[in-house]
Parts: structure tokens; C-alpha cells; sequence
């Protein structure tokens, strides 16, 4: 939300702030993953489309491989 507001800089409309929330590119949120990326537009609202492969190593999971698309994951 904070990058939305930023982005709307000083018009802060309902129709800027939905414009804007549909327009992140690339954005990385400290929360997430290192190396997923935030993407929306204003035909997709699914804002976060990558994963990262873990496996159980015995006593908790464990990243592998570098982030993926889901769009790859399902081809």
C-alpha cells in the first residue's frame, strides 16, 4: 500500500490510487523472498506469480533453484 501511495504522489483519487495499484512493476517487498517480484496491470490483479522450490532437509525446509513463474510451472 505504501508504494501505491507513493506512486499516487498528490492526487490521491479512488481512481488514481486503483490506476496505480494496477501498475506495480518488479516491486520487492522486503516480506517476501529475495527475488520475487511484485507485477500487476490493469487486466491482472494477481500481484505476486512467482515461487521457490524448498525441500525438507530432515529437520526444516530448505530454498533451492532461483525464484520461478507460475506461467513456467504450468507449461
Amino acid at each position: 500500500m505504501v508504494q501505491v501511495l507513493k506512486q499516487c504522489g498528490d492526487e490521491l483519487t479512488r481512481e488514481n490510487i486503483m490506476k496505480q495499484a494496477a501498475n506495480l512493476k518488479n516491486f520487492e517487498l522486503g516480506l517476501l523472498l529475495p527475488g520475487i517480484k511484485i507485477n500487476t496491470s490493469a487486466t491482472d490483479y494477481f500481484p505476486i506469480e512467482q515461487m521457490q522450490m524448498s525441500r525438507f532437509n530432515g529437520e526444516h525446509g530448505e530454498l533451492f533453484g532461483s525464484p520461478i513463474s507460475a506461467e513456467m510451472a504450468t507449461q
